[in-house]
C-alpha cells in the first residue's frame, strides 16, 4: 500500500515560523565526508573471514554458534532443539524453511515426537502472540547479519511476527552465510538501497544481538532479563 502526503508544505512552514526560520524550498544535500572510517573496518574481509569474526563475537554475546550446510541443517536444528529442551516451537511462515529442507522436520518428525510446532498465521491475530508466549523455542531467519557485533537483522511482516524472536524462552536464528556483512555500515546501506529501488521493506526491522541482557544495575550483567534466556545462530553455508 502506498500512502499519500497532504499539507506537507503548510505543516513545515508552520514549524519553521515557530522556530523563527525560513523554510528551505530545495532538497537537502547529502554531505560528502573527507574521511569515512566506517567503510574501512573489515573492508578486505572475504566471506570466510567474516564468518570467523561472527563466530568469535558470539562468544562475547553469550550466543551458541553452529556451522552447517543445507544437507545437514535439519539434523543440526533437530539436535539443537533437543539440547534446548524441545517444544513447543514457534516459527515464522517463511518459504525459506522449505528451501532449506526443513518441511519434513517441522511437519512430520517433531510432531511425531509429540513436540508441538506452531507457525505464525496472520489470520489468527493475537492468538499468534499467545502461542509465542507459551513456546520454549522461537525460530527465525536473518536477512542481514553483522559480523562485527554479532547482530542478526530480522524483517517482520504479516507472516513473520516479531514476537517469535522475543517471547519464547530460547531463540534460534538461522543465518545464511551469504547474509553476513562486515558491520552496521553495510547493513544500513543495504536497507537504504532497497528503499531507493522501490522494494517493499519491512515496517519493523529488528537488530538482535544474542539473548536479552542488561547491565544497568550496578554494572552487573544479567542475561535473559526481558526476552530469550538463550540464543543460538545456525550458519548455513549457502555460498
Amino acid at each position: 500500500m502506498t500512502g499519500n502526503i497532504y499539507n506537507r508544505e503548510a505543516f513545515l512552514n508552520q514549524i519553521a515560523k515557530r522556530l523563527g526560520r525560513s523554510h528551505p524550498k530545495g532538497q537537502a544535500v547529502k554531505p560528502e565526508w573527507k574521511f569515512s572510517p566506517q567503510d574501512k573496518v573489515l573492508k578486505d574481509a572475504n566471506s570466510d573471514d567474516l564468518l570467523h569474526v561472527l563466530k568469535e563475537q558470539c562468544k562475547n554475546i553469550h550466543t551458541d554458534f553452529f556451522l552447517t550446510n543445507i544437507t545437514r541443517l535439519p539434523e543440526t536444528l533437530k539436535d539443537l532443539i533437543s539440547q534446548y529442551g524441545g517444544g513447543p516451537i514457534m516459527k515464522w511462515r517463511d518459504s525459506r524453511f522449505a528451501q532449506y529442507g526443513l518441511t519434513r522436520l517441522f511437519e512430520n518428525t517433531l510432531p511425531s515426537e509429540n513436540q508441538e510446532v506452531y507457525e505464525w498465521d496472520s489470520a489468527l491475530g493475537e492468538s499468534n502472540i499467545n502461542m509465542a508466549e507459551k513456546s520454549n523455542i522461537g525460530i527465525t531467519i536473518s536477512e542481514i547479519t553483522l559480523a562485527e557485533s554479532g547482530t542478526a537483522v530480522l524483517f517482520s511482516s504479516k507472516d513473520k511476527g516479531r514476537s517469535v524472536s522475543f517471547l519464547p524462552s530460547k531463540s534460534i536464528i538461522i543465518i545464511p552465510k551469504s547474509s553476513i556483512v562486515p558491520r552496521m555500515t553495510q547493513g544500513a546501506r543495504m536497507i537504504r538501497e532497497k528503499v531507493k529501488n522501490g522494494e517493499q521493506v519491512a515496517s519493523c526491522i529488528n537488530f538482535i544481538t544474542g539473548p536479552s541482557n542488561s547491565a544497568d544495575i550496578e554494572m552487573n550483567l544479567v542475561v535473559g532479563v526481558h526476552g530469550p534466556t538463550k540464543a543460538a545462530y545456525i550458519v548455513v553455508n549457502d555460498i
